[in-house]
């Protein structure tokens, strides 16, 4: 299992379309095999960094699910709002191994 974490720069003005971008991934990236852990948006801080984490099984699958995403009518939806409003000033894509697993158990304070 891999976890791909994208890095998106957007534009601070537009964290409504970028929340708007997200729900739709929430619909699409399940669907087309990924495991959704989330898309991240400003909080507090920087008003520019998000994110999207997902996990899949190797980069063999990554491809493929990519190549549903892209036919997706969802997905080829997202990529063009994102394409029409630009507000994703730019990205980049990180695939990261877990190696710290299992966990132990979360205490209570």
């Amino acid at each position: 299992m891999i976890t791909c974490i994208i890095r998106y720069r957007i534009d601070p003005f537009a964290q409504d379309d970028f929340a708007t971008y997200a729900r739709n991934w929430g619909e699409a990236i399940p669907r087309c095999g990924a495991d959704l852990i989330g898309y991240f948006a400003p909080h507090e801080g920087s008003a520019t960094t998000a994110y999207g984490i997902y996990n899949i099984d190797n980069l063999a699958a990554y491809e493929a699910y990519r190549a549903r995403l892209s036919a997706d009518p969802l997905g080829r939806e997202n990529y063009d709002f994102a394409a029409k409003k630009r507000f994703i000033l730019a990205e980049d894509r990180l695939f990261l191994k877990n190696v710290s697993a299992p966990h132990a158990p979360r205490i209570a304070p």
